[in-house]
């Protein structure tokens, strides 16, 4: 069988996720908080965060993930809270790839292996780790 390069996979997935990504975040902060306004500026840093994963610019992921610890934080949200906005994400991504491109072995191949390596990238951020140790 021929290997899969998951470049594949994320290049597609910065063409189309990013709309997708911004408009499940905004249900979940908007679920979360009664303050719009709040929801929408959490759900502009998330998505950098995630933006910025997806390309593979993991220094600015890092900074950007920390940014978005300390924001989270001052709206009494945990890191089991991000925890969980990104497993949606995730499961969003996932379920699109399942149901556009079950089709194509080659191309639905390269996702999976992308939101794998993407998966594996979501641990906890430097700062959650220094604060658990």
């Amino acid at each position: 069988m021929p290997t899969t390069d998951p470049s594949e996979g994320f290049s597609g997935l910065q063409q189309w996720s990013e709309p997708l990504i911004f408009d499940r975040l905004f249900s979940v902060y908007a679920r979360l908080l009664s303050d719009d306004h709040l929801a929408r500026g959490l759900t502009r840093l998330h998505a950098r965060v995630w933006r910025a994963l997806i390309g593979g610019d993991m220094s600015s992921f890092e900074a950007l993930r920390e940014t978005l610890v300390s924001a989270l934080e001052h709206c009494n949200l945990t890191l089991s809270h991000l925890a969980e906005v990104d497993a949606e994400i995730m499961i969003e991504l996932l379920d699109v790839v399942i149901s556009r491109y079950n089709r194509s072995q080659r191309t639905a191949r390269a996702y999976h292996l992308a939101l794998m390596q993407l998966a594996g990238r979501l641990g906890p951020s430097r700062a959650a780790t220094r604060a658990a140790a």
